[in-house]
């Protein structure tokens, strides 16, 4: 089986979050079982800065009444012999960010990512290797999907398409006029395909054409097709339910494990967890709180929105600086939420430590330093950190949402008598619950015996990619 990934990042060239992290690793495992893959995402900048194989291939892309010329780069994907193919053109992809500034989105995403999904699809039949399956990733690349259904399908007769909705929150909303600068034909602009509310949707796109759908985990697969998270297109994935299937991210432990972290001042295991408390000081120097080893020590990682409980841990926070406690915060977003936490890190210097952007080895430091992970989200399609935090033996406290209701089991005390707990959840979307979780969570820290257990518990779970790429060509092979 041949496969095509089509994705805007992939880790280590390019990357904003999970998305990056996935198309960097399922590729290499799906390689694994026997599958033939290849990777393609835009030449972004900070892929540039790699070294990289400029083919002298140039591709002509047509869109709509123009063609556009796109050089191509190549390379492998650490590690593995998975070739990756980055499509260049300097005026679309050579920016400091990859899908807009600070202050918003860059105006020209819909030309961006019309052309990056065309692209893809012209660089299969340059280089003579037609795919059995195109993988597309979010609604960067779900006009692929499309294009194989419309404009390109007598080039792929036989190609089937399959879409993974990492977050449905971001749809690729755009003017009526996109179609034109994409290549489609007007008459797609209907609310059966890809007009939705007066805009085009690149993501209800490629709900509407792939063959098939997934998402993240099983818990979020099913949470979307409900009005409260299914963001408008909950009926059209409740028409689409017997396509759409929720697999598990995995984790590349290459990356993301204590025993080998170059990352981490000193490294540890479950059988010696010495080093974590050489990490848990250099965290509190690192981020100017006091170096106390009684203290526990709180980490959050991700962006200051919403979506990620940022406004319950506000609401929650004078409660929360009461305790004797330590939060260590890694991020940037809102700037209503940036000015909230930087205030609050100024009035309680002792207790709260706010550092705005992120870092890769900070994020690093604080899996391995950090004694617990806040992940209060108000939805979480997977989440990674906190299947990183249990093989750091940093303790989730997590919403029951998503992928965080996949891969955490709550300290109850029947958890506990059994071994199977591995963090401390709580379900309403309230500052009084996320309260009572970290209120639960210093109760068992003060017990040593009973947080030892916990951190035994959560470093022998195994969320590696192996058994999630089954899932996905369990999917591929569907449709054959």
């Amino acid at each position: 089986m041949r496969i095509a990934e089509i994705a805007s990042e992939v880790a280590p060239f390019s990357k904003t979050g999970g998305l990056g992290d996935v198309v960097g690793a399922l590729p290499p495992n799906l390689a694994a079982l026997g599958a033939e893959v290849l990777v393609v995402s835009p030449l972004h900048r900070s892929a540039a800065a790699f070294d990289l194989e400029r083919l002298p291939l140039r591709l002509k892309v047509p869109m709509g009444k123009t063609v556009t010329e796109a050089r191509v780069a190549r390379t492998t994907l650490p590690g593995s012999q998975v070739p990756a193919y980055f499509i260049d053109h300097p005026g679309y992809f050579d920016r400091e960010y990859l899908y807009g500034e600070p202050e918003g989105d860059y105006p020209d995403n819909a030309a961006r990512f019309g052309f990056f999904a065309r692209a893809a699809l012209e660089l299969f039949k340059a280089l003579g290797e037609i795919p059995d399956i195109v993988h597309v990733h979010d609604w960067q690349g779900a006009l692929a999907p499309v294009y194989l259904k419309t404009g390109a399908s007598l080039a792929f007769p036989k190609a089937k398409s399959v879409l993974t909705i990492h977050n449905l929150s971001y749809q690729g909303l755009f003017t009526a006029e996109a179609l034109e600068e994409a290549g489609l034909d007007n008459a797609l602009f209907n609310w059966k395909q890809l007009e939705y509310y007066g805009k085009v949707s690149f993501l209800k796109g490629g709900i509407v054409f792939a063959d098939a759908l997934t998402t993240v985990s099983p818990t979020y697969a099913k949470e979307i097709q409900t009005p409260e998270l299914g963001c408008g297109f909950d009926g059209l994935l409740r028409d689409r339910a017997e396509r759409l299937t929720g697999i598990l991210n995995g984790v590349d432990y290459r990356e993301w494990s204590p025993e080998k972290d170059r990352h981490l001042p000193a490294t540890y295991g479950a059988a010696d967890l010495g080093g974590k408390e050489v990490c848990k000081r250099e965290l509190q120097r690192t981020f100017g709180l006091p170096e106390r080893r009684e203290a526990l020590l709180f980490g959050f990682i991700g962006r200051l929105v919403e979506q990620k409980g940022i406004d319950l841990l506000c609401a929650a926070a004078e409660r929360l600086v009461g305790l004797d406690l330590q939060i260590a915060i890694l991020g940037t977003g809102d700037p209503r939420y940036e000015d909230m936490l930087t205030r609050l890190a100024a009035a309680h210097p002792k207790k709260v430590a706010l550092r705005l952007g992120f870092s890769e080895s900070v994020a690093h430091l604080i899996e391995g330093g950090a004694d617990a992970l806040l992940m209060p989200s108000k939805f979480e399609p997977c989440g990674l950190n906190q299947i990183y935090s249990l093989r750091y033996g940093t303790i989730p406290i997590v919403r029951k949402t998503g992928g965080l209701a996949d891969t955490i089991v709550d300290a109850t005390p029947g958890n506990a008598k059994k071994g199977a707990a591995t963090g401390f959840v709580f379900v309403e979307y309230a500052p009084e619950a996320l309260a009572g979780a970290v209120d639960r969570a210093l109760k068992s820290w003060r017990d040593k015996a009973a947080w030892g257990r916990l951190i035994q518990t959560a470093m022998k779970q195994d969320f590696s990619w192996g058994p999630s790429a089954k899932c996905y060509l369990e999917v591929f092979r569907s449709l054959r």
